[in-house]
């Protein structure tokens, strides 16, 4: 019985150790708590202010799940108001250091970089994208965090005009953000609840089912 009484034991301070690690390590340790261990994020999208009107308006969320400071984060993209018409072209998106839309999308400024490295190795370019029927829906992982010193949370999505070239332009251009056009439509990452991301991640599977 006294066995029985210390695993128990040991096991409510192995509980309270992880607990403690976890409110320790990130800044936002009411939402890790909360969520046991884990860190959502949303991203509400909107067109760019300063956006010349033969441009699409393109609309949407960005959401974000991370399970863990070392694991990958998910993030789903959903954007609608791409041309039906014609032949589809793909977009850019990229994660850009300021959340800042005085200026619209214009004035988030360069790809978040931290590290200090060429494009497309910033942890925020997620690559191209090809709308379906004016719709992108898709799901990918990143090496950006929500966690830590060098978190997302604040920083700004951008959606581009054009296709990345992934750094393969040949000029500076390529290496700093892939020649990707003009900012199309942007928003600002922030902390969210599980609940948008479990309801757009259950649409989401639904239609992989169907399709």
């Amino acid at each position: 019985r006294s066995v029985g009484i210390l695993e128990a034991a040991l096991l409510v301070l192995l509980a309270g150790c992880q607990q403690c690690v976890l409110a320790s390590s990130d800044t936002l340790a009411p939402e890790v708590l909360q969520n046991n261990g884990t860190l959502y994020a949303v991203c509400k999208v909107r067109p760019s202010t300063s956006l010349p009107e033969d441009l699409p308006k393109v609309y949407g969320h960005v959401l974000f799940k991370q399970d863990h400071p070392q694991e990958k984060v998910k993030v789903l993209l959903r954007f609608s108001g791409f041309p039906r018409d014609g032949s589809p072209e793909p977009r850019a998106v990229h994660i850009h250091q300021y959340g800042d839309l005085s200026r619209g999308c214009d004035s988030t400024g360069g790809h978040y970089n931290p590290y200090g490295v060429n494009h497309p190795n910033h942890p925020g370019d997620f690559g191209n994208f090809e709308p379906q029927q004016g719709k992108i829906n898709t799901m990918l992982e990143s090496d950006a965090t929500l966690f830590g010193s060098l978190s997302v949370f604040g920083r700004a999505v951008v959606i581009h005009e054009k296709i990345d070239d992934l750094g393969r332009g040949g000029d500076a251009g390529s290496l700093l953000h892939g020649n990707a056009g003009r900012r199309l439509a942007c928003c600002i990452i922030g902390v969210s609840s599980p609940n948008l991301w479990n309801m757009n991640f259950k649409q989401y599977s639904r239609r992989l089912r169907r399709n």
